[in-house]
């Protein structure tokens, strides 16, 4: 599959911002070779919170790529490796009894991070992924019966391998709806190839330097939140959304019968968010039609399920929102 490559991101976000950007994607370049696609989706939950899905065969980078690009943030970065026999209190924490002082304390988990990077999360058990799932959403952990809040800026960024199926556990539509994106990373070119194996004949990984603070992050997410975007491309988006959970409306009655569910309203908080944001990455102070449209497939085909009938005919998630952009007639 071919993925397609974003546009260079503009120079004109003012000032710290600009700053703050480049340096991040210069460092992220450093040891990355090409996925401009993947890193500015990645660059674009930062500055937002949503969480991402990485979907991807072995060997693209994937895990190495959401790594680098905790590391240019000065935060705390927990990497988990999801595996049949982990246990919920393996992710978020336990109560331990300590025997010095004769009571329980809580251990916490590596939940408790900025930056979570949940390796092969398909291969965790229901359970690990229920606690999860309140963690995502509710931005907190319960352990004893006590809550505790997790530090912003928090984020889960979540790989999954989609041709071995063997010891996995799919995850529940609650929890897939919780990512922001689900991004299918493809093969790199072969000028990017050639130059992989250029860097990577030393053996050694290369360094990159923390360039963004978790202040960066939450104040760059407050002037996203204030980009302007007409009353017309917000009926745009919602109108986008609608059409997944009913296509005859738009004229596309060929579909009712390859949509099982269409994409929820946390779908359209997403749309909005992400597209303030893809905005804001190219330097302007308002939202295109074009921002939206580049960033929907992104944040709908995970939330658009499909039938059986669909299956059948071949017919995926991308394919039904493709038609949908084709069809609605942006402001």
């Amino acid at each position: 599959m071919t993925v397609p490559s974003a546009p260079p991101v503009a120079a004109a976000t003012p000032g710290a911002d600009a700053q703050m950007v480049q340096a991040v994607l210069h460092e992220v370049a450093r040891r990355i070779v090409g996925q401009e696609y993947l890193v500015e989706r990645l660059l674009i939950s930062l500055l937002t919170g949503g969480h991402v899905l990485l979907e991807g065969v072995p060997g693209l980078a994937k895990t190495l790529t959401v790594r680098t690009l905790a590391e240019t943030v000065h935060t705390s970065f927990q990497r988990i490796q999801f595996t049949p026999d982990l246990l919920p209190a393996d992710v978020i924490g336990t109560q331990i009894f300590d025997q010095a002082s004769g009571e329980f304390r809580v251990k916490h988990g590596p939940i408790f991070a900025n930056i979570i990077l949940a390796d092969e999360i398909n291969r965790a058990p229901a359970k690990v992924q229920a606690a999860l799932l309140e963690a995502m959403q509710e931005k907190q952990v319960t352990i004893g019966g006590t809550t505790y809040r997790l530090a912003e800026p928090f984020l889960v960024l979540a790989t999954q391998n989609p041709i071995e199926q063997e010891g996995t556990y799919p995850l529940p539509e609650a929890q897939v709806d919780r990512f922001m994106f689900k991004l299918r990373v493809g093969y790199p070119t072969r000028a990017e190839e050639k130059e992989i194996l250029r860097r990577m004949a030393g053996g050694e990984q290369i360094a990159v330097s923390a360039v963004a603070s978790p202040t960066h992050l939450l104040e760059a997410r407050r002037r996203i939140a204030e980009l302007y975007m007409d009353d017309r491309l917000v009926d745009y988006i919602v109108e986008l959304v609608h059409a997944t959970r009913h296509p005859a409306d738009v004229g596309l009655a060929d579909l009712v019968p390859l949509i099982e569910f269409g994409a929820s309203p946390r779908a359209t908080i997403a749309l909005g968010q992400a597209a303030r944001a893809h905005a804001f990455l190219r330097g302007r102070a308002f939202v295109t039609p074009d921002d939206v449209k580049a960033i929907a497939p992104d944040v709908l085909r995970h939330r658009v399920l499909t039938t059986f009938e669909a299956d059948a005919e071949g017919v995926t998630s991308d394919v039904i929102v493709t038609r949908i952009l084709g069809r609605i007639e942006a402001p």
